[in-house]
């Protein structure tokens, strides 16, 4: 079954939901075999989320902080 169209939460967990079920029947996402559930359900909601039109921000990175190395290239910095 193709996924739906729309950006609701609702549309986007259905799709999510519908790729996990696929992954536990045949061990594929689309033509990727992801290693376990946990990366299926990741890659899943990436595709999802890509579906909508939407970026899945990470939470855990605090917001729109990069790390990128100077130019004399030795010591990272980060930029806000």
């Amino acid at each position: 079954m193709p996924l739906k169209k729309g950006r609701s939460k609702k549309v986007i967990g259905g799709n999510i939901g519908e790729m996990v079920r696929k992954f536990k029947k045949t061990g594929k996402i689309g033509t990727s075999s992801p290693s376990g559930l946990k990366s299926a359900v990741s890659q899943a909601a990436a595709i999802a989320y890509s579906k909508a039109g939407k970026a899945r921000t990470k939470k855990s990175m605090g917001g729109a902080v990069r790390s990128v190395v100077r130019r004399d290239g030795r010591t990272p910095t980060k930029i806000y």
